[in-house]
């Protein structure tokens, strides 16, 4: 028992006072170091799993996993360290040694992050040598009393040190040492979390005014949102925009800090700050974003006004060279996306966003400023927490999931979703309303079909739209009678083209299919 609580003590000292130094460096954690080393070199097929299987809480179960594995070598090293304390000096020599290492596999430069990772190596030594010198006269007396196995080495050789009332107060020495150990752990780890939720200056986003559109946009159409209960309303609340990346912990960068670099096969690189950015006629735009990750019938898509720069506008003030058919955007983390160059010069609303629902961009979403490009899943148009832009070829670097086999340019397919009644809901039986989305960014949607026990299929209504990005909501009333019923869906988009039936998984360029729902009216 004093092996299990000595080693777990340790750990929690290790990451505690890491933590620290990561808050006041404002460094990635050791924790969030080694899970960013896994999710950036684990093999594709995992990562696919993992996203699958979890979704959204995919990083939580990472850092769970993390801490779990932590937690179990940290019970073995007290036990270890009880009986022989160099193997236990060794343990956390080997545990700051793979912390190094994944600072050296991550993405992302950051040597703030290696110096937090000693800094824990040299907390959790302190603390194994204070516990250690308090546990061996516990142990002693415990021993005496029942039997057990006398006190283990010292750490400079093979013998026990002998009982004797010189040697401390027994097991309330212990306690007292692990009592303060674990306070100092615990308000350094707080500590460590607190502090950089303290920047609340000029750079903050509450400090950040965003300027009013050089050309505002009208208000949205009456009738684009069908007031229908429990179907997704035309703008989603920022609070509730789906958040997917692979940042273990949300960057929180100061916007007086920010600058973007547009460089590579330009004829004029160029560094852009925000208050240079603000300055410069921002427009609106109304954008359905996407995740790739999005099942049939997923939540993972999100609609809502825009403020930015037009993309195409930075480009050309750099001067982009006609072979240069790739952005290659990295975001503070390190994280990449390759976006055809084509396609954001090609006349489209491409924004270097810095709003959105009337707001600075929120941390999760990108905060100071993100890539917004519609018509193309996140992971090729999205960056967020955007830093760099280089124009380059496809022919000569791949992008984060390009390299991991995911595709290159990724145009979002034409879709649709029910979303009343609820999957397996109650309704009343007669007139039932079916109500739901469509989307094909950058095509527009010109029909919804929906068909109810595999009968007919019949056109449901739209709403309005402000244009072609965005997504639609639908609607629709049918006749039923008492019992278990199912409902599809399909959409038509302005091309002509009908979502197809078939069900491929999102991986790698999105999935397709009807979505289908079944449902019970009394």
């Amino acid at each position: 028992m004093i092996g299990a609580v000595l080693g777990l003590l340790v750990v929690g000292a290790a990451l505690g006072f890491g933590e620290l130094a990561a808050g006041l460096t404002r460094a990635t954690s050791p924790v969030v170091t080694v899970g960013d080393a896994l999710v950036d070199n684990s093999p594709p097929f995992l990562m696919e799993w993992a996203i699958t299987l979890f979704g959204t809480a995919d990083k939580v179960v990472l850092i769970t996993g993390v801490v779990v594995v932590l937690v179990l070598a940290g019970t073995l090293l007290g036990a270890v360290s009880l009986r022989r304390p160099a193997l236990g000096y060794t343990g956390l020599f080997l545990f700051t040694a793979v912390g190094l290492t994944a600072v050296v596999l991550r993405r992302a430069d950051d040597l703030g992050a290696a110096s937090a990772v000693v800094v824990g190596g040299a907390a959790g030594a302190g603390a194994l040598w204070l516990l250690l010198r308090s546990a061996r006269p516990a142990l002693q007396a415990g021993g005496e009393k029942k039997g057990e196995p006398r006190a283990p080495a010292d750490a400079e050789g093979d013998t026990p040190p002998a009982p004797g009332p010189d040697r401390g107060p027994g097991r309330r020495g212990f306690v007292l040492t692990s009592a303060g150990v674990l306070a100092a752990t615990g308000s350094a780890g707080a500590l460590g979390r607190f502090l950089p939720s303290l920047t609340g200056g000029a750079g903050s986003r509450g400090e950040l005014a965003l300027p009013a559109p050089a050309e505002p946009l009208p208000a949205l159409p009456s009738g684009a949102d069908l007031d229908v209960p429990g179907l997704a309303p035309f703008t989603t609340p920022n609070k509730d925009f789906y958040r997917i990346d692979t940042a273990l912990t949300i960057p929180r960068l100061d916007s007086t800090q920010w600058t973007l670099r547009v460089h590579g096969l330009v004829d004029e690189p160029f560094e852009i700050d925000m208050d240079e950015l603000l300055s410069r006629g921002l427009v609106e735009a109304d954008i359905t974003l996407a995740c790739v990750s999005n099942q049939v019938g997923g939540d993972l898509i999100g609609n809502t006004r825009w403020l930015g720069f037009p993309l195409a506008d930075l480009l050309r003030e750099a001067g982009v060279h006609s072979d240069a058919d790739q952005i290659l955007s990295t975001s503070q983390d390190g994280w990449t996306c390759g976006t055809p160059t084509e396609v954001v010069m090609d006349g489209r609303d491409s924004l270097l966003a810095v709003g959105m629902g009337g707001e600075p961009l929120p941390h999760v979403n990108g905060f100071p400023a993100r890539m917004v490009v519609p018509g193309l899943y996140g992971f090729v148009s999205a960056t967020k927490w955007v830093t760099d832009i280089r124009l380059t070829r496809f022919a000569d670097e791949q992008a984060y999931w390009a390299r991991r086999g995911w595709g290159v340019r990724a145009p979002i397919k034409t879709m649709s979703r029910i979303d009343v009644p609820a999957p397996l809901g109650r309704v009343d039986s007669g007139e039932v309303v079916l109500a739901g989305i469509a989307w094909a960014q950058h095509r527009g949607i010109d029909a919804v079909e929906v068909r109810v026990d595999d009968g007919d299929w019949w056109e449901a209504e739209l709403a309005a739209v402000p244009g072609i990005d965005t997504w639609v909501q639908w609607v629709a009333e049918v006749d039923l009678d008492p019992g278990m019923h199912s409902v599809e869906v399909r959409s038509t988009d302005s091309t002509g083209f009908t979502q197809p039936a078939e069900r491929v998984d999102p991986i790698p360029d999105g999935a397709t299919g009807w979505h289908r729902i079944r449902f019970t009216a009394d």
